[in-house]
C-alpha cells in the first residue's frame, strides 16, 4: 500500500521549502518536522489490516523520551487511541480489542541503542536522517540525537561520518 504523506505539506519533512531544524529541540515547541496526523493515519491503516487479518496487536516504534515533542508519540495519545480502537472496531465492541504495543515509548535513546546492540541490530546499516537521502546528513536534529545517543551509550564509532567529525571523534 502506498501512503504518500509527502504531498501534504505542513512539515519540513514533507515540504522541501521548509528548512529542517539543526539547532536542537525546544521541549516547549512542536518542531517543524512534525507531520500532521502521521501516526494517526498509520495506526488507522494498521488497525484496519490487523482486524481484517485477525491480529491481536499492533506494535509501534514511537518514543516519548528524548523525542522531538510530537503529540502522537506520547503515552496519552496511545491511551486515547486504544480507547478509540475499543469503540471503533468490531473486535473492540465484542470485547477483544486489538492492543497497541509501544515497547520503546518510555525508553531513553541511550537505552534503545543498548537494546539494539544487545539484539544484534546492524546499527552501522541504519540511520534516522530527516533529509531522506541515501546517506545520513549528520547535522539534522534526528542525526544529531542519534549520534548523541550512540556516543553516550559508548558506541561513537557507529555515529554517522559527519557526526563523528562534528563530535571530533576518530
Amino acid at each position: 500500500m502506498d501512503v504518500n504523506l509527502g504531498d501534504w505539506g505542513g512539515s519540513s519533512l514533507t515540504d522541501r521549502t521548509i528548512n529542517l531544524p539543526t539547532d536542537g529541540i525546544d521541549p516547549d515547541i512542536i518542531p517543524s518536522t512534525y507531520v500532521p496526523g502521521r501516526n494517526t493515519v498509520f495506526i488507522a491503516i494498521a488497525l484496519s489490516l490487523a482486524e481484517a487479518q485477525g491480529a491481536s496487536s499492533i506494535y509501534l516504534g514511537i518514543n516519548a523520551v528524548d523525542y522531538s515533542g510530537y503529540p502522537d508519540c506520547r503515552p496519552a495519545y496511545l491511551e486515547a487511541y486504544q480507547n478509540l480502537i475499543a469503540l471503533s472496531s468490531k473486535v473492540g465492541i465484542e470485547g477483544n480489542s486489538i492492543q497497541l504495543i509501544a515497547p520503546l515509548v518510555r525508553n531513553s535513546k541511550i537505552d534503545i541503542v543498548r537494546q539494539a546492540i544487545a539484539l544484534g541490530v546492524p546499527i552501522n546499516e541504519t540511520w534516522s536522517c530527516y533529509q531522506g537521502d541515501i546517506e545520513p546528513c549528520g547535522v539534522c536534529d534526528s542525526c544529531r540525537l542519534r549520534d548523541e545517543a550512540l556516543i553516550a551509550a559508548g558506541y561513537p564509532e557507529l555515529a554517522t561520518a559527519v557526526g563523528r567529525r562534528l563530535h571530533k571523534l576518530p
